[in-house]
This record gives structure tokens, sequence and C-alpha cells, in this order.
């Protein structure tokens, strides 16, 4: 039986918690006792991801393996631009980045780059697929293209409309396409906005799909939606949240079939999989060098290619950043660890805890798909601090609790500990 004593977290006001913490800068240093007192308060005041009772977000628990790769990325301190400078860590990279093309099923091979995380990875899509469209905007600037319009689901990540913003390209040029109620992209409605965005004298030249919606969890249907990109045109990019193919996980292998199609992937491993943040890859079906072509600056301090080397493993001027951690190397150790055949046990066992939470919801009078309290038993659980959920309103839903169910350390005791307390504090509403 699963027995935790320790708190997920101990919940303080910021008033409250300024009063507790030093956060004073001062001009003299201080002595190690006070700065180990310092670390020791940051730990505990700190929410506790790795608890198996923490299902606030889209990632929990830890990898030991992964977090000795990130201890030794930050004791060693190098940026991943050159080979010259992280050799390493840059043929870990591509190694990995060569085996989750493979997975994908990309037989001509491909691209890719490993960045902070899923946000910047579908910012790359954006920008490579505009450059696709129009390779002049990178030196013209946005008077060399039309109006352009990029589609996405009403379930869609909202780094998209961000990366709109960014970009200069606008977030009402992001058109927001009809799900079904479980959360699905509606192909004829993305058919329907095509046209409608053409019929306005503006161009479509991205679309934005997702494998496993923040929300609901949804797939979109992957196949139907490439052949309306295909139809007209579009870049297709997979927003996906984070898997690996197992062979007992039917919906991955769907999802992996329907891959092969699409332009550009991006894949957060800080996620279900454990990697600590920040680690996510974004991989691009395309033998041409575009991720290069579009995002060179030639700095000629560092990307020489009179070098004695091949300049090819000097991946920097790929990257919109210049510093740039070397992430991969927290999964590749991981992966090396493991093995992909536990790490498709890791996706199998959250499926499975998931699907048994599902069950014992089902059984409980008390406990409807929508509960209107939430707000109010998020703020018990929290100064308790017996266990963390986040809850959101959903369309006409109100606001209900959101199970994240991935840390291989939760146990059914886990799951029905959550029924029981939700229901301990809040029988008074």
């Amino acid at each position: 039986m699963s027995v935790h004593s320790d708190q997920v977290c101990e919940w303080r006001s910021p008033e409250q918690l300024k009063e507790l913490l030093d956060l004073e800068l001062r001009d003299k240093g201080e002595s190690e006792s006070r700065v180990l007192q310092y670390c020791r308060d940051a730990i505990k005041y700190s929410v506790k991801t790795t608890h198996p009772r923490f299902f606030n977000q889209l990632y929990a628990g830890m990898d030991p393996y992964s977090m000795v790769g990130s201890f030794i990325t930050e004791a060693i301190t190098t940026s991943l631009y050159t080979y010259e400078v992280a050799p390493v860590f840059t043929l870990m990279e591509d190694t990995l980045l060569r085996k989750m093309i493979e997975m994908i099923g990309w037989d001509e091979g491909g691209d890719g780059i490993f960045n902070p995380g899923g946000s910047m990875s579908n910012m790359y899509a954006v920008n490579l697929a505009r450059y696709r469209y129009c390779p002049d905007i990178k030196e013209v600037g946005l008077f060399a293209a039309k109006r352009l319009v990029i589609l996405t689901s009403q379930e869609g990540h909202y780094s998209i409309s961000k990366g709109a913003a960014l970009l200069g390209i606008g977030t009402k040029n992001v058109y927001i396409v009809s799900s079904d109620k479980r959360g699905k992209m509606i192909p004829s409605a993305l058919e329907e906005k095509i046209k409608l965005a053409k019929s306005e004298g503006a161009v479509p030249f991205m679309v934005n799909a997702t494998a496993g919606t923040t929300v609901l969890g949804a797939f979109d249907p992957i196949e139907e939606i490439a052949d309306i990109c295909e139809k007209y045109n579009l870049w297709l990019h997979v927003d996906v949240r984070s898997y690996i193919h197992s062979p007992t996980n039917n919906v991955s292998l769907l999802c992996l079939l329907c891959l092969l199609r699409v332009n550009s992937v991006a894949w957060n491993l800080h996620k279900m999989l454990m990697v600590p943040l920040q680690c996510s890859a974004f991989l691009v079906r395309d033998k041409t060098s575009l991720l290069q072509h579009c995002h060179s600056a030639r700095a000629t301090y560092l990307f020489q290619q009179d070098k004695f080397y091949d300049v090819s493993y000097d991946t920097g001027d790929k990257s919109v950043q210049c510093g740039r951690k070397p992430d991969a190397f927290k999964f590749w150790l991981m992966w090396k660890a493991l093995g992909t055949t536990q790490l498709e046990q890791i996706v199998d066992r959250a499926i499975a805890m998931a699907r048994y939470l599902a069950q014992e919801i089902k059984k409980r009078e008390e406990f409807q798909l929508v509960i209107e309290v939430a707000p109010v038993v998020k703020e018990r659980m929290m100064k308790k601090g017996s266990m963390m959920i986040g809850y959101q309103a959903h369309g006409d839903k109100p606001n209900f609790f959101r199970m994240v169910v991935i840390s291989p350390q939760v146990s059914r005791e886990d799951l029905n500990f959550v029924l029981d307390e939700i229901h301990n504090l809040g029988q008074d509403l």
C-alpha cells in the first residue's frame, strides 16, 4: 500500500511567504550555514511536483537517470551551438533526433532541434511554415506576403496564438476551427474556414493539429486533416503532448501511423516521460535544410565553414537561440538506462491508472463528470497540502477538476485517496 506522510505543498500566501523567507539581496555574502538554510526553505515551501499526488500539470514525477543527466549538463556548463564546444552532446542530440524521426516513420529522414518546450516547438513550426510559403519574408519582412492565416482547433494550445503575435502574423489571423464533443477537430469545419480565409483574400498557410489536447486529451483526426492540407497545399503541424510508441497503446499507434504525412511535429519529452524541465523536440519532415535556411544568421565567429571537422555538426544556426542547453542528454541517458520497452511501460501504466480512476468515479454517486464546487475544494486541498489538482471551465461547462495521471509512482490507493479527499473536502458544500 502506498503511504505518504509528506505534503504536496506547505501553502502560504505571498505575504506570509515574504515574512518566512529572507529575500533581501545584500552587498556582502552570507555564511554557508545561512545559504544552506535558504536552500532548505526553498525546498520546504515549493510544490513537490514529484509527489505521487501532484496531478496539477501535464508533468509529474521524476526519473532519476534524467535528473543525473540534468545535474551533469549544469555542472559542465556548455552551450549546444557548435561541435567544438559540445562534441559529446551534439552527437547525442543527433542520435536522439534520428531515432525519434525513425519512430515517427519518416523513412526518408528529416531534421530537428531540441528546445525549451512545446510552445517554442510550435512557434518553430509557424515560422518554418511561413518561410516555406514565402522565403523572402526573412529579409524583406511582412511586406513580402499577403495576409497570412493559421488554422487550429478550439482545443489547440494557446502557444499558436502567441506565436502569431510574436511573429507579426496577428492573433486575429488565427482562425479557430470547431471541435466535436470529444474535443477533436472537425475536418469539414476546417475546410470551411480555409475557404472563408481565401474568400477574404487571405492566404491560409498552416494547420495546427493536436495529438492529446490539454484539457480533454483528444486526438485530432490527422489522416483526414492531412487530406485537406494536401488538397490546399498547407503545412500540417502536429502538437504532440507527450507519448512514446507502445504496442499495447492503440491510440499512440494510430497517431504514429498518421504522422507519416505531416510536415512537422512538436514532441514534449518533459511531460509524460518525466524528463526534467525543460526538454522538447521539434521535428520536421524535410531534407532541404529548411530549418537552417529559415533561421541561419551565419555568425562568422561561431559558424566558420573552413573548420578542420565536419561543420554539419554545428547545429546552432538552425536555432533561434544562441545559448542552448544540451537538454537531449537528459533524455538520452534515461533512454539508455531504461530502454524503449520500459519507456513504453511508463505510458501504458499511466493510461491504466487513468482508466482505473474513471471506473472508480462512475461507481461513486457523489461524483459527477463536472462539478461546480471545484475552486473551493481546490483552495482547501492546497491549504491542507494533501494533494494538488488543477481545475478549469470548458465551453458551457462550469469548473471541473482536470486529472492528469502521469507519475509512475501513482498507485490505486493514491487515486482512491483523491476521490475520498475531494469528497471529504467538499461534502459540506
